[in-house]
């Protein structure tokens, strides 16, 4: 069994300087870590690899920086790894993002198994997985939660809807996305680092992917155009009181009623 699971490198902190013309996060220069939705993700892929003797590939697509994410994937039980970076790739909404993200799936060859992270904390779609799927005209299932069994041919798994929980069967090769507390994600293994440090991380560009049209990768790719985003602003506003209990129940029934919140 093969399973390919995607991953992201996203900011570690709120504080993020927006580019003013093409509405995009501006990368360089800050912390950044892998997206916390894509442990769960790793850590299925893990546990099925323990259970079925799978092989397990994590795939990125970012600055060449985001082999880090790579590395720790590596350090959970990923054994291999691969990263789309080309400057082509820059600016990707949601749509081009799941089309590059498709074309590279096809380059490594399919998978029987893709699995995605429910969401990024840096765009809170929760589309790409599902559009990477309709790319590859494979089926896909959305917010699982549970994975009951696996057969050759199919997988049964819970799916955490709006109003109801699912339990439904999917052939492969399907793709999944992955909700929190699906598997608890371990930790990184300093003995995992130490055996995998000479893998080779495999490089993917524009130039290696089948389709070579220009025009949907990156920005030319990418019909979403972001009118205007901005962090919001911080209140860190406080009053201290000190009284009694009658007293002070008063002044928060005041205080609510003045926020209009009663």
């Amino acid at each position: 069994m093969k399973i390919l699971v995607c991953i992201k490198q996203v900011p570690g902190t709120t504080q993020v300087e927006i580019d003013e013309t093409t509405g995009v996060l501006k990368r360089d220069g800050i912390a950044s870590k892998m997206n916390p939705y894509d442990l769960y993700a790793i850590e299925t892929a893990t546990i099925l690899k323990e259970k079925y003797n799978a092989e397990v590939t994590v795939l990125t697509m970012g600055p060449p920086q985001a082999e880090r994410i790579i590395k720790e994937a590596f350090m959970m039980g990923a054994d291999h790894g691969a990263i789309l970076s080309d400057r082509k790739f820059a600016g990707s909404d949601v749509w081009a993002t799941a089309y590059t993200l498709a074309e590279g799936v096809k380059k490594l060859g399919m998978p029987d198994l893709i699995i995605c992270g429910k969401m990024t904390t840096d765009g809170d779609t929760a589309q790409v997985g599902p559009e990477m799927a309709e790319f590859l005209s494979i089926p896909h299932i959305a917010n699982v939660t549970k994975i009951f069994d696996i057969s050759p041919q199919n997988m049964t798994v819970e799916m955490d809807m709006p109003q109801t929980v699912e339990i439904a069967k999917i052939n492969f090769p399907c793709l999944i996305t992955v909700d929190k507390g699906i598997f608890q994600p371990r930790l990184p293994s300093y003995k995992l680092k130490k055996s995998t440090e000479n893998f080779v991380i495999k490089r993917l560009g524009f130039k290696d992917l089948e389709d070579q049209d220009e025009m949907k990768y990156g920005l030319n790719g990418s019909p979403t155009q972001v009118k205007r985003i901005f962090p919001p602003t911080g209140n860190d506003s406080h009053e201290v009181w000190h009284g009694d209990g009658k007293l002070l129940s008063d002044n928060m029934f005041d205080m609510m009623k003045r926020l209009k919140f009663i």
